[in-house]
C-alpha cells in the first residue's frame, strides 16, 4: 500500500469520526433541548395553576390568576436525561397577574430564580425579597447554577408566549 493511499484511508476515517462525533453532539443537545421545553412547560403548569394561597406561600401576593414564562437552567439530579429522573429544577421565571392591568408592560409582575421539586405535590422554592436577596438565592440554587441563577432570560419566545397567553386572558373572545 503506498502513502498515498494510506493517506487518503485515515483521511477519510477522520471525516468519517468527525461526522459520527457532530452528529452524536447534535443528538445530545436536541436532547437538551427538549428536556428544558419539557421542564418549563411543566413548571408553567405548577406556576399558573397554584392557587392565591400557593402563591403566598412562596412570597408572592397574588389574589388572581397569573401568566407565567419559565426557562430552566439546571436540574437535580444535573445529568438526569428525561423528566421521570427530575426531582428538581431551578429555573428564572416572570409572572404577570391578570386583571390589574391589561397592558402586559404596566402589569403587576414577580421574576427571578426559582425551586420547583416536581411531585406530588409540586413544591415552590422562591427566594424572599429585600437585604440579603443574592444570599438567599445562593442557598436555595446549588452552587453549580449560581451564574445562571443571576442571569437574564436568554429565550425571548418564552416571554412573547406569556405575553400573548396574558393578552387572551385579559381579552376570552
Amino acid at each position: 500500500m503506498t502513502g498515498a493511499r494510506r493517506g487518503k484511508i485515515a483521511a477519510g476515517v477522520a471525516l468519517a469520526g468527525l461526522a459520527l462525533a457532530g452528529a452524536t453532539l447534535f443528538a445530545a443537545r436536541q436532547e437538551s433541548a427538549r428536556l428544558d421545553q419539557e421542564l418549563a412547560a411543566q413548571v408553567t403548569l405548577i406556576l399558573e395553576r397554584a392557587t392565591p394561597e400557593e402563591h403566598h406561600e412562596h412570597g408572592h401576593g397574588f389574589g388572581s390568576r397569573v401568566v407565567c414564562a419559565v426557562e430552566p437552567f439546571g436540574t437535580d439530579p444535573p445529568d438526569a436525561a428525561g423528566l421521570a429522573e427530575v426531582r428538581w429544577v431551578y429555573a428564572r421565571h416572570l409572572c404577570a397577574i391578570v386583571g390589574e392591568s391589561r397592558d402586559w408592560a404596566m402589569s403587576v409582575r414577580a421574576s427571578g430564580p426559582i425551586a420547583v421539586r416536581l411531585g406530588v405535590p409540586p413544591q415552590v422554592k422562591v427566594p424572599a425579597p429585600g437585604p440579603g436577596y443574592p444570599e438567599r438565592v445562593r442557598a436555595l440554587i446549588p452552587a453549580r447554577y449560581h451564574d445562571e441563577a443571576f442571569a437574564d432570560f436568554s429565550d425571548e419566545a418564552a416571554i412573547d408566549a406569556a405575553r400573548e397567553r396574558f393578552s387572551h386572558a385579559q381579552d376570552p373572545r
